[in-house]
């Protein structure tokens, strides 16, 4: 199994998104984010291919895949490498993604 590791600008999204969630809903709801985004980690981490390549073939991000946060209109962006699932973001689905990953440096962190 591949350990999964966070970028610094991975990182720096889960913390915004968990506190937009504790602002429009309270600190319960930002806990169950956060929760959902570490089980959506540890579903990459144990299978890496079960994420979806659209966005990837899209932005022509070789090996691009993305996974969602159960209950919660937000995604991981990754891409599996020799030794480890390389996190890029944790993006919004409403959120223009294909502009903010084209911006995106995909070689290893």
């Amino acid at each position: 199994m591949k350990r999964v590791v966070l970028r610094p600008r991975a990182e720096i999204d889960v913390i915004e998104v968990t506190q937009w969630y504790a602002e429009q809903g309270g600190q319960a709801l930002a806990e169950r984010l956060f929760e959902a985004a570490r089980e959506a980690a540890q579903a990459i981490q144990g299978m890496p291919g079960i994420g979806s390549p659209r966005l990837g073939q899209i932005t022509g991000i070789e090996g691009l895949r993305s996974w969602p946060l159960r209950r919660f209109p937000v995604r991981w962006f990754y891409i599996e490498r020799a030794d480890f699932i390389d996190v890029i973001r944790l993006l919004g689905e409403r959120q223009d993604l294909e502009a903010i990953l084209s911006g995106e440096p995909v070689d290893p962190a």
